[in-house]
């Protein structure tokens, strides 16, 4: 039989492994009965972990586990990992907590043991690469954000380990990346090859008090003083800006202080700008214009496109509909009025219904609606340098870390390291994390959302301590944003960690009155261009290429997307 012919016949059971419609062990058998060599195999194989028919719900040697493996149970009686110490570089916040607080447990289970060192957020891109461009190795996995993963392949090999083969071995802890959304997929992956393990998912949506604004005598006040119906959420960028200006300075809440429209976080250095990224997609991605960074045809910057600057005029309209102090405030200052109930609407993270279930915290739970970043109405298409007029503009988004971890080329203890962190990628402390407000991890999983999407249950949110409308709201209003047929794709080339930190620098300038917008963008594309330069025109322009036609993804429409 020719290879060819295998790996034709090879087709039929790896689609049917893929539907579910036969086992693992199923697959294999019927592989062998082709004469398919082990070095095929290897290559045509999906990457799914071996679990086969030896899945069960837990065992007492790993009461942190669910599902486990039969072979990962005989494995734990041995105390693997006894002696072995291994060293992790995390983020100084809610998602290095979160993996702080799952370490302990793999040590219980596994006698390792585990240095978990904690970085602020405007080092950690440099600390990373320099333990790896200088060979010192002292880490063996690093909480990365999805934006330095173009950084990790500047080298003739890579930074970082695959991890397909760990995926092969029944010992490690079970999670399946078949599950990922594949929007999430994409920012683990490089070039169709998986590096990151599972852990967070981020994504920018809306979030806004329901009763707040279906409130009848609000809904009048407003109708009387701008001449339409109070919208229940906010579709277009004019309607939010009525929104956050008609709820701004006065006392909404009736506790005998002024409140606000909107509450943002604008602080340098702490992730701000991803604001701004997302509320101006939609100013410039549109159907006919999928670049929001860069021309592809010569890698100039798009970022002071007349697109681009109405876009930042608006945001700085936002500003004053929120308290002054947003400029100097952190992410959980950030998202204080809202929980605390003073602010009706929000732009950001699913962190924050996900605190708001917690009572210590919130005021507000049961009442948090969630919606896609609205849309525009005219989008400037800057490849052609023209203004482009919609019914409605709605662009998706990825924007975040989408913090995870991933294993150093250099470490000496690769197996200990995988282990801990497909630990944590395993179903129950996925969920976990996903569903509890402080580790600031969102949903990036099938199992965890609801029919059709996925095969979660709202019990199993109920069970966490979640409002069922809240929950659900959220869950429906994230994947909408993920699947809708514009977006603004994630920036991975080497060096965005640059880019996106001369706009975070220049953005916040504007935000402080520092600088006009007109002369931030200007200033933006300059520094830019000096980036390119830097890591070679050419060799940008083809991996910015690669990264929009490596986009994975879905396709489906949804039918309560404008």
């Amino acid at each position: 039989m020719s290879q060819h012919n295998s790996e034709e016949e090879f087709r039929e059971p790896t689609i049917e492994l893929f539907q579910g419609k036969i086992t693992r062990r199923r697959f294999i058998k019927q592989s062998a009965s082709l004469g398919l060599s082990a070095a095929l195999l290897s290559r045509m194989a999906p990457v799914a972990y071996a679990a086969g028919d030896n899945l069960i719900e837990s065992s007492p040697l790993a009461p942190n586990e669910s599902p486990i493996t039969k072979e990962r149970i005989e494995y734990l009686k041995s105390k693997p990992y006894k002696d072995v110490t291994i060293n992790v570089m995390a983020l100084r916040s809610a998602v290095g907590d979160c993996l702080e607080y799952h370490a302990p447990r793999w040590e219980e289970e596994t006698g390792a043991h585990i240095n978990v060192t904690k970085v602020p957020i405007d080092t950690l891109h440099q600390q990373i690469f320099a333990d790896l461009t200088t060979a010192a190795g002292q880490y063996d996995a690093y909480q990365t954000a999805a934006w330095f993963y173009g950084d990790f392949f500047t080298s003739e090999e890579p930074y970082i380990v695959e991890i397909a083969p760990f995926l092969q071995d029944p010992r490690y802890p079970y999670w399946d990346p078949a599950q990922f959304l594949p929007a999430m997929k994409r920012l683990y992956s490089w070039q169709d090859k998986l590096y990151g393990v599972l852990f967070d998912a981020d994504a920018q949506i809306l979030f806004y008090r329901k009763d707040v604004l279906e409130n009848a005598r609000y809904q009048d006040k407003f109708k009387s003083q701008l001449g339409y119906d109070l919208p229940s959420p906010p579709k277009n960028m004019k309607e939010m800006h009525d929104v956050a200006s008609f709820f701004t300075g006065w006392d909404w809440n009736g506790d005998g202080k002024d409140d606000w429209g909107i509450s943002l976080h604008a602080k340098v250095n702490e992730q701000g700008f991803f604001h701004f990224l997302t509320l101006a997609a939609p100013y410039v991605v549109s159907p006919n214009n999928k670049y929001f960074y860069f021309n592809p045809d010569d890698m100039k910057p798009l970022i002071n496109s007349e697109g681009h600057l109405r876009a930042l005029e608006d945001y700085m309209k936002l500003l004053v509909d929120g308290p002054k102090e947003q400029t100097n405030w952190t992410l959980p200052e950030g998202w204080t009025p809202f929980l605390t109930g003073h602010a009706v609407m929000e732009a950001t993270w699913g962190d924050l219904p996900t605190l708001a279930q917690d009572r210590a915290r919130s005021t507000v739970q049961g009442r948090v609606g969630a919606t896609i970043i609205p849309g525009t109405t005219e989008a400037f298409n800057p490849i052609t340098g023209r203004w482009e007029t919609y019914p409605l503009n709605v662009v998706g988004n990825t924007n975040g870390g989408t913090w995870h971890c991933v294993v150093s080329r250099l470490s000496k203890k690769k197996e200990a390291t995988y282990d801990f962190l497909a630990f944590m990628a395993n179903k129950k402390n996925a969920f976990f994390n996903c569903t509890t407000g402080w580790t600031g991890v969102q949903p990036g999983m099938k199992y965890e959302y609801f029919p059709p999407i996925g095969t979660g249950s709202v019990v199993e949110w109920e069970n966490q301590g979640w409002d069922k409308a809240d929950a659900t709201s959220f869950l429906q209003a994230y994947y909408e944003n993920l699947i809708l047929p514009e977006q603004q794709l994630y920036l991975r080339i080497p060096g965005a960690a640059e880019y996106w930190h001369e706009l975070d620098v220049r953005v916040c300038s504007v935000l402080a009155g520092q600088m006009s917008p007109k002369a931030a963008l200007d200033d933006i594309y300059r520094a830019w261009e000096q980036i390119t330069e830097r890591y070679g025109r050419e060799n940008q322009k083809r991996l910015y290429a690669k990264s929009y036609a490596g986009a994975a993804l879905l396709a489906r429409p949804t039918p309560n997307v404008v």
